[in-house]
């Protein structure tokens, strides 16, 4: 078996009865000189299989009457050097792998420079028939411009022409000339001795070539946010939502016309928007929102809030000023009344007891589920995101103690909050006797499978919903809410003796410590697992009842 130690994993296996007296021994521990999970399982496989054949040899060499008994000292001689020959052949075998491995990825480093140099021959040859046409095209352009505008000149000049010989011919037939006193048509013949009047008329100018337009704001913000692959998930997700409440109100306009006039309509919208504006099943234009909630009384979003999304548009203008799209940044120095609304505060005892009696109401997510997830956050602290992506395989055995293990799910594409969230949390002894190991399946990805992900990826966000309404139905108070478990799990334990120490509450509920010295992060990185178990068993709900339902 796997057994880890400090970083390390150690490879432990007992050593048969009959053969305890040759190796003077009752089990091997060997170092696998790894604090990778998957390495140390590759190397215990092969150990385990050489020990195995190091048992039997063994057995062979004592029980053969054929050859001559050996003594302990050469059995307990033999074992070492197959247990040093295995490590020496490992050690050769992931030599080689490597070796493979970097030359593949050379062959392909080189195969890929190969393309990129063809592709860029390409552009090269294609870039002058590609500029030629667009020259071609640019000046055919301009000559049918000169051809339209030479007509138009010459059809103005003829009528203006035309005009003045007939305010002639009518001038000379008021003086008694014998000349026609109507407008000659075209063609008419002037005698040589009347006088013609020649206006000039000036050729049109020259139009100048056409600015080019400036980006959209959803250009802009797939350019330098979206496309970013330094930026991380929530920051792409939290932009997009401050794109699109402001591409909704004013449209995707260019970017060079958002002025400081824009940005404070944009401000007056968001302060008069009802705090659930998105969450409600219909949704009302922004517009329509403002003016409902207005005429309602409804409450509307928080100074945080309306902070928040005027910040990520800030920081996008601040690319776009460095990179001279625009000239200034009309999203920087408002101010903003940052006051907390509503409080959040611990759930009571009766508060509790209130929500146990209640049955839970979802179409999908059932009430096994609904009671199991309650039961963690009570028992844990953590945050509903993390109890929603937890794992089956998140639940491990570590120094004896069964634990949730909260770390980053590449696969999911899901991390804890911050790097202070990526934490061990030992499970409650009453989180056990209630059944929380029944929801660990073979086959089975997450630990709580019926909960679906939202159209933007977020697991648990119809349980949240489902929650709050719940909660409203039982008229709870505003400021209890379901992050109020981890204010209600922190207060119990602060309120404890003084064997618990801040610095391990701080740990199992994933919050930094207070004090950031080198010795602080070390310590905290590595309290023991005991304590921490310690800490957890220190939470107690005398008034709760809720149970989770069996299968």
């Amino acid at each position: 078996m796997l057994r880890l130690v400090g970083s390390q994993y150690y490879f432990r296996r007992a050593v048969p009865v009959d053969l305890r007296s040759w190796l003077k021994r009752s089990e091997i521990s060997l170092s696998l000189k790894t604090s990778h999970k998957l390495i140390a399982r590759q190397k215990a496989a092969l150990l385990y299989a050489e020990t195995g054949r190091c048992f039997e040899e063994i057995r062979r060499m004592t029980t053969d009457v054929k050859t001559t008994l050996p003594s302990a000292e050469e059995i307990i001689l033999f074992y070492e050097q197959l247990l040093k020959d295995y490590i020496n052949y490992y050690e050769l075998e992931m030599g080689l792998l490597r070796a493979t491995q970097e030359r593949d990825m050379q062959i392909q480093i080189i195969k890929s420079l190969s393309l990129i140099k063809k592709v860029e021959n390409f552009i090269e040859n294609v870039n002058p028939y590609v500029e030629w046409q667009a020259n071609f095209l640019k000046d055919t352009l301009e000559r049918i411009k000169l051809i339209q505008a030479k007509s138009t000149c010459r059809e103005t000049s003829f009528r203006e022409e035309i005009a003045n010989l007939s305010k002639i011919l009518v001038a000379m037939g008021t003086a008694g000339r014998n000349f026609p006193a109507f407008p000659l048509e075209t063609g008419t013949e002037v005698p040589d001795n009347a006088q013609t009047v020649t206006t000039l008329t000036s050729s049109p100018k020259k139009r100048g070539k056409k600015a080019s337009q400036t980006e959209l704001i959803s250009e802009v913000a797939q350019r330098f946010v979206f496309a970013d692959s330094r930026k991380s998930a929530d920051t792409i997700k939290s932009t997009q939502t401050t794109v699109t409440l402001f591409i909704e109100a004013f449209g995707d306009i260019p970017v060079d016309q958002v002025t400081g006039k824009t940005a404070g309509d944009f401000y007056d919208l968001l302060i008069g928007l009802p705090s659930n504006h998105g969450k409600e099943k219909r949704r009302l234009p922004i517009r329509d929102a403002v003016q409902d909630a207005k005429e309602r009384g409804l409450s509307t979003l928080s100074g945080k809030t309306a902070k928040n999304h005027f910040s990520r548009l800030s920081a996008l203008w601040s690319i776009l000023v460095q990179r001279e799209i625009v000239t200034r940044n009309p999203w920087m120095q408002w101010s903003f009344d940052t006051t907390k609304k509503t409080e959040r505060r611990s759930w009571t005892d009766d508060e509790l007891s209130l929500l146990t009696e209640t049955q839970w109401e979802h179409r999908t997510i059932s009430q096994r589920t609904y009671a199991g997830i309650v039961m963690v956050a009570l028992y844990t602290g953590m945050r509903l995101g993390e109890i929603c992506n937890l794992r089956c395989q998140d639940i491990e055995n570590i120094q004896e103690v069964k634990c949730f293990r909260i770390s980053p799910h590449v696969e999911d594409n899901w991390s804890p909050k911050s790097v202070a969230g990526i934490r061990i949390i030992p499970i409650h002894s009453q989180l056990i006797s209630l059944g929380i190991m029944s929801f660990v399946q073979p086959n089975q990805h997450f630990l709580f499978p019926d909960l679906s992900p939202s159209r933007e990826g977020v697991r648990g966000a119809a349980f949240g919903q489902t929650f709050s309404r719940l909660k409203d139905k039982l008229g709870l108070p505003p400021e209890v809410a379901f992050h109020g478990f981890r204010h209600t799990v922190s207060t119990k334990l602060r309120n404890q003796n003084a064997d618990i120490r801040e610095l391990w509450i701080d740990r199992l509920l994933g919050h930094e410590a207070s004090h950031r010295s080198q010795g602080t992060m070390n310590y905290t990185s590595s309290i023991d697992v005991k304590n921490l178990s310690m800490v957890i068993e220190a939470l107690d709900y005398p008034s709760l009842k809720m149970k989770i339902p069996e299968k």
